[in-house]
């Protein structure tokens, strides 16, 4: 068993560890298995240009989420960035459903996802924030 501040550490990193598992496959799906993962079978290479792109910011932003784990005085700053992201694709997300209408259900519960994480996040930062949100 782990000491107390191993296991508060765990709690106070949970929302970075479920983000990063979460996010660093879902990006390497958007670039490199659009087709299996999303249906996406258009091939122009400007959309698979967006797409690696989106892999490559859903990749880099899951590895700050793992040095913010790693390295304590990276922690706010890396559940700010999470709280920012997962919200910003909830806006994105609700958006393109009012414009384009009902999504695939995959992204439909990845609105659910990302909105609980963000919230999540949130709570961290009140939590264990020296700056209380």
């Amino acid at each position: 068993m782990g000491t107390d501040s191993t296991r508060t550490g765990s709690v106070k990193n949970l929302h970075l560890i479920i983000g990063s598992s979460i996010v660093i496959p879902a990006g390497l799906c958007y670039g490199l298995a659009p087709d299996w993962a999303f249906g996406i079978t258009d091939t122009s290479p400007t959309l698979h240009s967006v797409l690696k792109a989106v892999m490559g910011l859903y990749v880099a932003f899951a590895l700050f989420w793992i040095v913010g784990i790693v390295k304590s005085n990276y922690w706010e700053p890396a559940t700010w960035s999470s709280l920012l992201f997962m919200w910003g694709l909830v806006f994105g997300r609700i958006v393109a459903w009012i414009l384009m209408g009902m999504p695939a259900p995959i992204f439909v519960l990845g609105i659910v996802g990302e909105f609980v994480l963000g919230l999540y996040a949130a709570l961290q930062l009140r939590t264990y924030s020296s700056s209380k949100l």
